[in-house]
């Protein structure tokens, strides 16, 4: 602080320093060397929860200790924990490459089972050069989804030119197939995959054998594909009930087509309504 005269009378001015301009724009609060190892401590808790889950759900699946309550494991996955059985097949491979990269010591380690999807199509020995490629790319940090996808594909060119894998999100390109015809713009679910082709899950129905040029990669993270996955149960639900008035069928065809991983306002009361109606 100094002092400044004007005008006969002394103004105090207070001087910031540049650490301190830095800390007054900063959202961010910094914390105490204890709060920060409580903190590094609770996320490792976070992270190895993740692959714990998926070893623990490869036991139950394996040993069918879902048997004296539910007849399926799909069925089991989705009353006990409230996800689809597809979900619980990428935590255990998950599970299982994390233990991979641990096993060869690699030492930056996924936090996620999304980052490590991708290596699923490899051989275990391939999963571990091909992660060491991303974490090189990602300068020594974690690498991102799309990081690894880009890598794996690139590893995998001469063997595998399907870009896709089960679970995406991608959009449809009629073009001048007549198969696909009405489909144009729909978003779609990859149900099964060949070297060149995909099986897929519409709004309305399934399609077997979708060659890959037909196909529009949407970039949707993991929680946007989750989001998409409700709508179809939601939309599905819908269409093993009653009869459909056109209206209806007309609010379905029209959420079958968003180009974006979420509804509106407006179409989630639609699709309210027409659950209300149809029960």
């Amino acid at each position: 602080m100094f002092a400044q005269s004007q005008g006969g009378q002394t103004i105090y001015v207070e001087v910031v320093s540049d650490e301190q301009h830095s800390q007054i724009d900063s959202p961010f609060q910094p914390l105490t060397e204890v709060e920060l190892a409580e903190k590094q401590r609770l996320e490792a808790v976070v992270i190895g929860a993740v692959w714990a889950a998926g070893k623990a759900l490869q036991q139950l699946r394996d040993q069918k200790l879902y048997r004296d309550t539910h007849t399926s494991f799909e069925r089991y996955c989705r009353e006990q924990f409230g996800h689809s059985r597809q979900k619980s097949d990428y935590l255990i491979v998950g599970a299982n490459i994390y233990e991979n990269l641990t096993t060869n010591r690699c030492e930056i380690l996924p936090t996620t089972e999304f980052q490590v999807r991708p290596l699923g199509v490899l051989e275990t020995k391939d999963q571990v050069v091909a992660w060491g490629k991303a974490v090189e790319i990602a300068n020594g940090k974690v690498p991102t989804h799309r990081i690894v996808k880009q890598v794996v594909r690139e590893m995998t060119r001469d063997e595998k030119d399907n870009p896709f894998e089960l679970g995406e999100v991608v959009g449809i390109m009629s073009l001048d197939n007549p198969d696909l015809k009405g489909k144009n713009g729909c978003w779609a679910i990859v149900t099964g995959l060949s070297k060149n082709t995909c099986d897929l899950q519409t709004w309305d129905t399934e399609l077997e054998g979708v060659e890959i040029e037909f196909l529009q990669e949407l970039e949707y993270t993991e929680e946007d594909c989750q989001t998409i996955q409700k709508l179809h149960g939601r939309i599905s639900r819908l269409q093993k009930g009653s009869e459909l008035e056109g209206t209806a069928k007309g609010v379905l065809r029209l959420l079958g087509k968003i180009e974006r991983p979420y509804l509106t306002p407006l179409e989630e009361e639609m699709l309210k309504l027409v659950e209300k109606v149809y029960g």
